[in-house]
């Protein structure tokens, strides 16, 4: 018996990423970082690499070589770094680093000296999102030193990269103005004498939407989870986490009374009050108070009352509700139930934060489909 749980259906997962890898010549690396956007790091780089991925994205150095621990061997991208850190144990390991300055790739040479094996690294050129990478300014100094570090065996250039800052907004013009910048930028480091194998810039809305941005590789996120990342549109992709809850008790309480902490709520009739054992402990944001949507007895309810640490509520009228029945904060739709991006339009948010609230150390993970363990 269980009181709370994230479900992650493996299949679609797979079915996710095989819609990727069909609508492109390039290759797909399945970004898994923050432990998979909630669905869990390992069980999804396996399906992912089983459905036609042959690269996976993370941030953090401890992301790339909690992925080595596991046994995978496909190449890893790990982009994220404050200064400092044992940047040699993910040379050792065979991570693939981003580098987006000088300071930046002096790490990366100390690194390569330590590991007494050359750094992959991928440069990052900024195109206009105004946060990693060296910025066009800077770029021919950060070739120039990595060619030479290059021609000196310490580091290996496997890739140039960026990053968009509106591909969820199709046509948008920062799209081609950024193309315009990187398209220069890999011509610079050609002209400097570096052709990396690697040119990539398209995230999960350009890999969706613009096959021009494509390059050689992509970078998938949130579609790889099945969820959409331009508003409207589906695309064909399957949500893969469900997360729900069993009502811990129901009561019938009078007209007027006030509900959670703060008594922004009152009730209008007397009713029956539902509480549900999950609150902002657990995934759920604290400005889903009077909002957010969960579904129960066959019905859509909204929270009322504030959110609170543990439990939320639902004010059900005179619906047969009972302790033990499954409330669905969000699902796939199939059977009604809510969806990661009701929620998010309920908390004027994203679907990303979302999921990835969600899958936390007290509502345990469970996995459907094929390798499900």
């Amino acid at each position: 018996m269980w009181q709370a749980e994230v479900r992650v259906d493996l299949d679609a997962i797979r079915e996710n990423v095989a819609l990727l890898r069909a609508g492109t010549t390039a290759e797909v690396m399945v970004v898994v970082k923050a432990d998979a956007y909630g669905h869990g790091m390992l069980p999804v780089a396996r399906a992912a690499l089983e459905s036609g991925a042959s690269w996976l994205g993370v941030c953090t150095l401890d992301e790339a070589l909690a992925l080595r621990r596991a046994g995978i061997t496909a190449p890893v991208l790990a982009w994220l770094f404050a200064p400092g850190l044992p940047l040699h144990e993910g040379v050792t390991a065979g991570v693939d680093l981003g580098v987006g300055s000088l300071a930046q790739l002096g790490e990366m040479i100390d690194a390569a000296r330590t590991a007494g094996r050359p750094a992959r690294v991928h440069l990052k050129i900024d195109t206009g999102l105004a946060r990693g990478g060296a910025t066009p300014a800077d770029w021919p100094a950060l070739v120039e030193a990595a060619a030479k570090a290059e021609a000196d065996g310490l580091i290996e250039i496997v890739g140039i990269w960026s990053h968009f800052v509106y591909a969820d907004a199709p046509g948008h013009e920062t799209i081609d103005s950024q193309l315009d910048v990187f398209r220069e930028g890999v011509a610079t480091a050609e002209r400097l004498g570096v052709d990396a194998p690697y040119k990539h810039i398209a995230n999960s809305a350009a890999t969706l939407t613009r096959s021009d941005t494509h390059f050689d590789l992509v970078r998938p996120g949130i579609a790889a989870y099945g969820l959409s990342p331009v508003a409207g549109e589906r695309f064909g992709l399957r949500p893969a986490m469900t997360a729900r809850a069993r009502v811990m008790l129901t009561k019938r309480v009078p007209a007027g009374q006030g509900v959670s902490y703060g008594h922004t709520y009152y009730t209008e009739r007397e009713t029956t009050l539902a509480v549900v054992p999950l609150g902002y402990a657990d995934g759920i944001p604290r400005h889903a108070s009077n909002s957010g949507p969960i579904q129960l007895g066959g019905k859509v309810r909204r929270i009322v009352g504030r959110v609170c640490m543990d439990q939320v509520v639902l004010d059900c009228g005179d619906d047969p509700v009972a302790a033990g029945d499954v409330a669905t904060l969000f699902g796939s739709g199939a059977g009604g139930e809510p969806t990661a991006d009701d929620w998010a339009e309920a908390v004027d948010t994203i679907n990303y934060e979302i999921v990835t609230r969600f899958g936390g150390v007290r509502v345990p993970r469970h996995y459907d489909g094929e390798g499900a363990r």
